[in-house]
């Protein structure tokens, strides 16, 4: 990982303290997103690494995760497939229940988006408690889909997203240790 891009990264996210609720250090990434130069290398780097990989398309968490997915999977000439909060996507869906670190949710893919066997990154923002994550590598693999990996621009090393991924590997950009 190029040191460069972990130094402007650290110095474009924001805390915000309290967000969405007391107690809880919100990690805004949308001025990467905001920042074309940045948010080409962001792209180049997640591209860089799954260049010849033999993956067949990138899975996107709603929301950011659609934003830097579908940029990498363009940048990759492959498919983009969402995973969108339930009540988004036209049947015939998949869905699953998931636990965030400030609440609960449910999870929606397209039945007909993954083939048996397929070979697919997951992209979001942040990996934190790993639940949403977790949830989207449950949908895929329902679908016979195999996750060669979840990447995201940031992961919170205090919280135990790795670890509720194993056995699939995680990859981040930047992480933060407190």
């Amino acid at each position: 990982m190029n040191s460069d891009l972990q130094s402007t990264l650290r110095s474009v996210i924001r805390e915000v303290p309290n967000f969405p609720k007391a107690g809880i250090n919100f990690y805004d990434v949308t001025s990467v997103m905001n920042d074309g130069a940045v948010f080409r290398e962001v792209t180049q780097a997640f591209h860089d690494r799954y260049a010849g990989r033999n993956i067949e398309a990138i899975v996107g968490i709603d929301a950011r995760g659609f934003v830097f997915g579908a940029a990498v999977a363009h940048s990759l000439g492959l498919g983009f497939i969402p995973v969108r909060k339930a009540g988004k996507l036209p049947p015939e869906v998949e869905q699953i229940k998931y636990v965030l670190e400030y609440g609960e949710g449910a999870l929606e893919i397209h039945r007909h988006a993954i083939r048996k066997g397929m070979r697919v990154v997951i992209v979001d923002d942040l990996l934190a408690t790993g639940g949403t994550a977790k949830g989207s590598v449950e949908l895929v693999q329902r679908l016979g889909g195999e996750v060669l990996e979840c990447a995201f621009v940031v992961e919170l090393l205090f919280l135990p997203g790795r670890k509720v991924l194993t056995p699939v590997p995680s990859y981040s950009l930047i992480q933060y240790s407190n």
